[in-house]
């Protein structure tokens, strides 16, 4: 799908849920969808599979977000993947995180971590994180068992790599 494509879709997919009312909820769904999506090969394989109908398509999402998820959300990832943009969902769902970042004048920072973070530890690593850029951030955090331990933040074009495997590899280098 072209960039002109993909980011219609994402701006279509930003104004429903913002006329919603559910606009944050829904982009940190997406967001985490999007992630899922990308880490899955079968999941990647079965969405975006032309041979398979897209009402069986449209079935697996309501399966695996039927109830876990916001209706709106289910609905726009449903849409996406029954009119066949399922392999370019990630791109799509990145341009909607920027442009509801962009909506509440704030930058997107994607963090990495082995585990799961509590939501004080959100909340500390947003405002080091903001400490450090200078800019408001609007927190995205994956969880990445390759990260082993530690973080590895992405704001824009920087990159904040303190993980325990990117110290390993340092001391590797080192010896």
């Amino acid at each position: 799908m072209s960039d002109a494509q993909i980011q219609g879709y994402a701006r279509a997919l930003f104004e429903i849920a913002r006329a919603d009312g559910t606009l944050d909820e829904v982009e940190d769904e997406l967001f985490r969808f999007a992630r899922s999506y990308e880490g899955s090969e079968e999941l990647r394989n079965t969405l975006s599979d032309d041979q398979i109908p897209a009402e069986k398509r449209q079935a697996i999402i309501e399966d695996l977000l039927g109830g876990k998820a916001t209706p709106t959300t289910t609905q726009l990832v449903s849409m996406v993947v029954g009119s066949g943009k399922a392999r370019d969902l990630p791109a799509i769902v990145d341009l909607l995180v920027q442009r509801a970042s962009s909506a509440k004048q704030l930058d997107t920072a994607e963090v990495r971590t082995a585990v799961a973070l509590t939501g004080d530890q959100e909340d500390r690593l947003k405002a080091a994180l903001e400490n450090a850029t200078g800019k408001r951030l609007n927190l995205k955090t994956i969880v990445d068992p390759s990260v082993v331990g530690g973080v590895v933040a992405t704001v824009g074009d920087d990159v904040i790599d303190d993980s325990v495997r990117t110290r390993i590899d340092q001391l590797k280098a080192r010896l």
